[in-house]
């Protein structure tokens, strides 16, 4: 089982990967039933459509991750077709478009905090997407996308909550005082590059590690009531 288990990310376990495997299936199909009662296939629109897949990705198999909540999921991929609608309404060559667009919505969703990767996909599809797309102009990022996203996002908060998982994602307390935040803010600077955790997460994930491994040392105990990192103990 090794290899296999090498394959998930750190964290996962396959009970809680197959609750997700599940909880995607079921809930695109709900998105798919959902939006396919509003009248887009009259204008030549797609009822779902394709970066809903990926960002389907993101909500279930990596609730906690700060690209998979629910202003970027919504936020960026609605943002992001608005960047894909003004690229190809103002750029005449489709090749030209496309990299404008993709590079224009990592920088608008940047801005805007919803950085979240399935709206590059949302805004390449506004340029090379069909003249039923291209002929809604700005709407398109409204209807199908952004009502795309708000039900998957409104799903995929009831079906974590009837899981027993936290989405929105909010970090744990940590559990032991350990590190300030302006060293773990120091080293990520020192390493010049960008995880796909949140702050407080990594925060919490620091503090517990610490705390067992001073357990395995035979230190203090591992406590779960400590103040956090930075916050002087009383």
């Amino acid at each position: 089982m090794k290899p296999f288990v090498s394959l998930l990310l750190a964290g996962a376990h396959w009970p809680t990967r197959l609750i997700a495997c599940l909880g995607a299936a079921v809930c695109i199909a709900l998105t798919f039933v959902v939006c396919a009662q509003l009248p887009l296939t009259r204008a030549d629109l797609p009822i779902i459509v394709a970066p809903l897949g990926a960002s389907a990705v993101l909500v279930f198999a990596v609730p906690a991750s700060p690209l998979a909540q629910p202003w970027p999921v919504v936020g960026g991929n609605i943002v992001s077709s608005l960047v894909g609608v003004a690229m190809f309404q103002i750029v005449p060559q489709t090749a030209l478009a496309a990299g404008l667009a993709v590079g224009g919505a990592i920088l608008a969703m940047s801005l805007l905090r919803c950085l979240h990767p399935p709206g590059g996909a949302a805004a390449l599809t506004a340029v090379i997407g069909s003249h039923g797309i291209h002929a809604a102009g700005f709407a398109f990022a409204f209807a199908p996308v952004g009502i795309n996203s708000i039900a998957l996002v409104s799903l995929g908060m009831f079906y974590h909550r009837m899981t027993g998982h936290s989405y929105p994602h909010r970090p744990a307390p940590p559990v032991a005082p350990g590190l300030h935040a302006a060293d773990i803010d120091a080293a990520l600077a020192e390493l010049h590059e960008t995880f796909d955790i949140a702050p407080g997460d990594l925060d919490a994930l620091l503090t517990r590690a610490e705390a067992h491994a001073e357990a395995r040392r035979g230190g203090r105990p591992l406590s779960t009531g400590a103040p956090r990192r930075g916050t002087p103990a009383s």
